[in-house]
């Protein structure tokens, strides 16, 4: 599968940058020089990633690979009461399965904004003396009143003027855990008045009594994302900071912050920039983290990993590939417009990667009882069928032709409709690498319900002999030998909505759950089936894509998953 990098506004931004040399000649803490192009992933962990994230994985170390650069992977962990390991595990698990590593040169670039924790403190002790920022000691409700709206200017607090000493010695205290969650909290001073909302005196700093994943109990305040996240990436000596469009109105008080900084000669070298793309939209999907979280909460999903998932534990249970995220990904391209991609998009992809790939194998997914009547009970007839259609070197699988096997239930028609060409009364068929046959009738239940169907064979029409070619019929079906067929537990996975904007307008997405995106049936699968690995990917001819279930399958008895249907079954 493709992967060539398509030209984009933020690739022609670095191009001119490398011409410029805006980058050029910087070095480390230690002199050594650094790369002119640093990228950095850097998530929250207060949850799992998704489809979402997966595109800025691609975007930023991908640019990173691209130009010979690299991209830092960070954690702005600065919400205590919302992060945990698990979930920093996870996504560094995830980042790494899409393809991506933060290893260089035999060195990490694995970082935390809690690492910056001491720094980011005398950064706001210096903000603080300098005029820039003061402590605020209204309540949450009289600030929030006097922030304004996007047609009247803000208020200013009547804390505002506050003497440097005087806040300095609060901040301090702050930090020494005198004040109680929400007494006092730190804003950058800006301008009230501003028509940009993020410049209207910003918090940098608040009060927050809770444990830290990483530094425990160590600290009482923690600095704001705003505040960390411009400041960890001149520290990191990001050269482009990536960011999704929500980010654009907050560049200002970015470049306001790093412009400050250098002014104290915190920073020395060339200050990074931050560039905002359109985040990724997929039709039938949602990414709230809040909306994902009540799916697993209220047991709607069978957990984050749940194969109908958006998230990446998810799509990769379900058996979606990284090449073809990263394929999707690049496909899509990167704008400045928001817009949607049609998940048709996305399955396409899947389909494309894993044709060449996945060996075929036979499956029954709705049994029905094949009976040849003039088929000796004794015999075991070996059939052969290529692993792979289009590549012949991969070898042959063996399966047997016995009396009785398993077909399609949709394969018989009693009564067949207009163009149907399968199993019916007097009609002739191929069994698919094995003989033709004709129907001679069906067995029904004492309800009416057709329980097996009988047929006769044509001892001289087996496929691959010179008899074959006697025999022209226009169905050709699949089938297992009952004596010899493995039975496993298999499962069809679908889109999880049925709306392609279930939640768009402040709809109830709950609503536009698909109540068919996930059935399971016991099926019948050729016998070599029996040796799949877990993670291992097939094709079941006429079915789709299927994948061994990584974490309930066991040795010898697989559990499979649907990936996708061999073509969209959502055109309209």
């Amino acid at each position: 599968m493709s992967t060539v990098p398509v030209s984009n506004f933020l690739r022609n931004i670095i191009d001119a940058d490398l011409a410029s040399g805006a980058y050029a000649g910087r070095s480390d803490a230690a002199g050594l020089p650094l790369p002119t192009v640093i990228t950095r992933f850097p998530p929250e962990p207060n949850g799992y990633l998704h489809i979402g994230h997966a595109k800025s994985i691609c975007l930023n170390f991908g640019l990173a690979r691209d130009y010979g650069g690299r991209c830092n992977m960070r954690f702005d962990d600065t919400n205590p009461t919302k992060e945990e390991q698990e979930y920093v595990d996870t996504i560094l698990d995830s980042v790494r399965w899409l393809g991506f590593d933060w290893e260089q040169d035999g060195q990490s670039h694995l970082h935390y904004a809690s690492d910056y924790f001491d720094q980011l403190y005398l950064m706001a002790e210096y903000l603080i003396t300098n005029g820039h920022a003061y402590v605020d000691s209204q309540s949450a409700e009289d600030m929030a009143a006097n922030r304004g709206s996007f047609s009247e200017p803000g208020k200013d607090s009547p804390f505002r003027s506050r003497p440097a000493a005087e806040s300095l010695d609060l901040f301090r205290r702050m930090k020494a855990g005198e004040f109680a969650d929400g007494q006092h909290i730190v804003r950058a001073r800006i301008d009230m008045a501003s028509p940009n909302m993020n410049l209207r005196d910003p918090a940098i700093y608040r009060i927050r009594h809770a444990h830290h994943h990483r530094t425990g109990d160590t600290w009482c305040i923690y600095p704001m994302y705003d505040f960390t996240h411009p400041i960890s990436d001149a520290l990191e000596n990001i050269s482009h900071s990536i960011c999704t469009l929500e980010f654009q109105d907050h560049r200002p008080f970015y470049d306001w912050l790093l412009g400050h900084l250098a002014e104290g000669g915190f920073f020395t070298q060339a200050l990074p920039h931050q560039y905002e793309f359109a985040r990724l939209n997929v039709t039938y999907v949602i990414t709230s983290k809040r909306k994902l979280k009540q799916l697993v909460d209220e047991g709607i999903v069978d957990g984050w990993d749940d194969p109908r998932m958006p998230t990446i534990v998810g799509m990769r249970r379900r058996g979606f590939t990284p090449a073809a995220i990263q394929q999707f990904c690049e496909r899509t391209g990167v704008t400045k417009s928001d817009g949607w991609i049609d998940m048709s998009v996305f399955e396409g992809c899947q389909r494309e990667d894993l044709d060449p790939k996945a060996p075929r194998a036979i499956a029954v997914l709705r049994p029905l009882k094949l009976i040849i009547d003039n088929f000796s009970v004794d015999d075991v007839i070996d059939c052969t069928s290529p692993v792979h259609p289009h590549f012949p070197e991969r070898g042959l699988r063996n399966f047997p032709i016995t009396r009785e096997l398993w077909i399609e239930a949709d394969d018989f028609m009693e009564v067949p409709s207009k163009g149907y060409f399968r199993l019916f009364p007097g009609n002739k068929v191929r069994l698919r690498y094995g003989y033709v046959v004709e129907c001679t009738g069906c067995d029904k239940d004492e309800q009416g319900n057709v329980i097996a169907v009988h047929c006769t064979y044509f001892a001289d029409s087996k496929s691959g002999t010179e008899g074959s070619a006697n025999y022209k019929v226009k169905g050709n079906i699949h089938w297992v030998s009952t004596a010899h067929a493995l039975q496993a537990e298999v499962r069809l996975f679908d889109r999880l909505f049925a709306d392609p904007h279930p939640d768009a307008g402040g709809k109830d997405y709950k609503l536009a759950l698909n109540p068919n995106a996930k059935e399971v049936v016991q099926a019948y699968l050729e016998p070599g089936m029996v040796a799949a690995q877990a993670d291992e990917k097939f094709q079941f001819e006429r079915h789709g894509y299927f994948v061994a279930d990584c974490i309930d399958s066991q040795a010898g008895k697989p559990i499979f998953n649907r990936i996708v249907t061999l073509k969209d079954n959502w055109e309209k």
